[in-house]
């Protein structure tokens, strides 16, 4: 411990963002540039160096939070970067985009505000870069075996990154013109911007991984022509289908998912075209769907312009502190957290009906209306109760809505490409696609990792998926193998 009373001198301080008025003109990262390096090293020294970190528990990639929170306090960011990548792939991925459960079990977090966990890892992650500590490493020798992986989200890539360091010679399939998947057309760059993404990218391709873009298994490749090709296959395709809205109007033009929407401005950021033809801009807006998804429409929203902006929330507004008897420590609390965008949204005032920021909580969909074209003009909703989502009578009210997003989340893999079909793989009660402890499918040489076998969840169990399933594949080729497995596939979060 670089200072073993840091947790009482010294108090919390995250990355400020940039203001509201500068960043929403852009869609840059929101935190201020070169803010953070000059925190980490105060904030590192709040890590208590606990007898048992639970924060090892609340990450499924085991991070070895305080080595490197440790490191860090005594500006040792080499050996802070190889404690960071022994067990995570893609740092900066979690860095940027993880919600941190970690920092909701930190010892401290019992009765103090949490070590800035995340914080400290993105800023590992960009030193690590920025001082060559990241070069490629490629196998000493190849293995002779061959490994596809179809789907390149952050489970494929850390399957792909793994097995080719093993020494396995592995092409990642992509149906998309890039690689990434939803870090690439899902996630908006504000959040984290795509050279992140590309200079991992580079870096596996100097390594020795082929990627194959542009590609749809199941159509422009077979899946049993696959099989053929190559002595084993993860599938890593993600949990893409998404869950529609059954209410009266939901065909009028104008209603659109919220996986056709954010492609198309993240395609405007990557230069592909000058406008999004789903943009916000002058319309005003409702998205339906209080999670991070639905965040991230709003956050775009709001940099496209739009008329207003309201995202409507199931769900009662959560307390602001943890409740002790229903969530306890260590488990990652429902409270209510203000993203970069909510606050955006609150300080522009984008919903003047809104409860919080832009959110309606406790609110349902009843219905949509348009106009003499068949384009949406208005949303009606409900507010419901608590228990059992039953409407309060007299609660109804109508919003404008020239655009509706719906970001309800999502059951389980794309079947439309015919990859499920055509390998003939069994989905389990969820819509998930089966495996046994060893993530192998019922078809020999197939394993599955990600979201299309955990069903939706986080980028750092997505991560840990594909490093255990990349164990997985190795030992199945093999025999044997010296790759971690961080998860078995029925793990799953604290909870009580």
């Amino acid at each position: 411990m670089g200072d073993p009373k840091g947790f009482l001198t010294t108090p919390r301080q995250e990355w400020p963002r940039r203001p509201v008025d500068d960043r929403v003109r852009d869609f840059g990262e929101v935190h201020v540039p070169g803010a953070l390096l000059p925190l980490v090293g105060e904030q590192a020294d709040r890590c208590m160096d606990c007898g048992v970190p639970f924060c090892h528990e609340a990450c499924p990639l085991g991070n070895l939070i305080p080595d490197w929170n440790d490191l860090v306090a005594r500006d040792d960011w080499r050996g802070a970067s190889d404690r960071l990548h022994a067990t995570n792939n893609f740092p900066e991925f979690t860095g940027w985009l993880c919600p941190a459960p970690c920092e909701s079990a930190c010892v401290l977090a019992i009765n103090q505000p949490a070590v800035t966990i995340k914080n400290v890892e993105a800023a590992i992650a960009d030193q690590a870069w920025e001082r060559g500590y990241t070069p490629p490493r490629p196998p000493d020798r190849l293995s002779g075996r061959t490994v596809a992986v179809v789907g390149s989200g952050p489970a494929g890539l850390a399957a792909a990154q793994q097995l080719t360091r093993a020494g396995h010679t592995v092409a990642v399939y992509e149906r998309d013109d890039r690689a990434g998947g939803l870090l690439r057309y899902g996630i908006p760059a504000f959040k984290m911007e795509k050279h992140r993404l590309d200079r991992r990218l580079d870096q596996m391709r100097a390594e020795g991984t082929r990627f194959r873009t542009s590609t749809v298994v199941g159509r422009d490749i077979g899946a049993d022509a696959l099989r053929t090709r190559f002595d084993a296959v993860v599938v890593a395709v993600g949990a893409r289908q998404w869950r529609e809205l059954p209410v009266p109007g939901r065909e009028l033009t104008g209603i659109h998912q919220a996986m056709e929407y954010l492609p198309q401005a993240n395609r405007v950021c990557q230069g592909d075209q000058p406008v999004s033809p789903l943009s916000a801009k002058d319309r005003h807006t409702v998205i339906i769907g209080g999670g991070d998804t639905g965040a991230d429409c709003l956050g775009t929203a709001v940099r496209e312009g739009a008329a207003s902006v309201t995202q409507l929330d199931i769900y009662p507004q959560p307390a602001a502190e943890r409740d002790g008897g229903t969530e306890p420590w260590p488990t990652h609390p429902r409270i209510y957290r203000l993203s970069a965008a909510h606050e955006e949204a609150r300080d522009l005032a984008t919903a003047p009906r809104a409860d919080a920021d832009a959110r309606l909580f406790s609110a349902s969909t009843l219905r949509f209306t348009g106009d003499a074209e068949g384009r949406v003009r208005a949303l009606h909703l409900v507010e419901v109760a608590p228990e059992g989502r039953q409407p309060r009578p007299g609660t109804e009210r109508t919003l404008p809505a020239d655009l509706v997003l719906l970001a309800l989340g999502f059951s389980g893999p794309d079947r439309a490409d015919g990859l499920i079909d055509q390998l003939g793989l069994a989905l389990n009660a969820r819509g998930a696609v089966a495996r046994d402890p060893g993530f192998a499918t019922n078809v020999p040489g197939v394993f599955a990792a990600g979201d299309a076998a955990r069903g939706q969840s986080l980028i750092v169990w997505a991560i840990a998926e594909g490093r255990a399933a990349a164990a997985a594949v190795d030992r199945y080729l093999t025999g044997r193998t010296r790759l971690p497995a961080p998860i078995r596939p029925d793990d799953r979060p604290l909870a009580v």
